[in-house]
């Protein structure tokens, strides 16, 4: 039996070892993997912290390879709250228009600089029926997404659970509070396929 590596990351920005396949992939700016393909205290090469498409142009990412260590996403909700922007790399279009919606708008060096301090700092308490979709907190009973009145259950496989936002009246955010601006300003993060079911008839 395959003993799956430790490249898969959570919500609260954590990298673990689960044999669950994300749909999205990323990198925290560069290698931090050990050679043996493990991880020592490192947890990233630089604040640069991307989310990627999974498959694009046929491109073969070795997991922990020579140029960088890939991480494993359920999906970009989860990026997002775990501290990862989309990468201008593989999807242009959406990184410009991601950081074209922070206010003021700014440049990629600019962003990181600013979530790498939220990412390090104590996570706030918020009022959830202020957040806006995609955005992600965190309470006794582990991670939710928000979608309309609800909020889904995160786990490495999917959405399990769907429970009514007013049901949660504040929480720990854990999506860093600019990319929960940028959210708010309209921009359509990638859910997963469990979301879906999930989510029937919420706007």
């Amino acid at each position: 039996m395959t003993v799956p590596l430790q490249n898969r990351v959570n919500p609260y920005g954590e990298i673990v070892a689960d044999p669950a396949r994300g749909t999205m992939m990323g990198n925290r700016g560069g290698k931090f993997h050990r050679d043996d393909q493990t991880l020592g205290k490192r947890r990233w090469a630089t604040r640069h912290w991307i989310c990627c498409d999974l498959y694009w142009k046929g491109n073969h990412h070795e997991p922990m390879g020579k140029g960088y260590t890939s991480l494993f996403f359920l999906d970009e909700v989860t990026a997002l709250a775990a501290g990862h922007r989309p990468c201008f790399y593989c999807r242009r279009k959406e990184a410009q228009f991601f950081l074209s919606l922070a206010s003021p708008p700014l440049m990629a060096h600019e962003a990181d600089r600013i979530v790498d301090k939220e990412r390090r700092g104590p996570r706030p308490e918020v009022e959830v029926e202020d957040l806006s979709d995609g955005a992600m907190i965190g309470t006794s009973q582990g991670a939710f997404a928000i979608r309309g009145d609800r909020l889904l259950q995160w786990s490495f496989e999917g959405y399990s659970a769907a429970i009514p936002r007013r049901s949660v009246m504040s929480a720990e955010l854990l999506t860093p509070r600019l990319y929960v601006g940028i959210l708010a300003r309209g921009f359509q993060p990638r859910w997963h396929k469990s979301a879906q079911s999930l989510g029937k008839g919420i706007s």
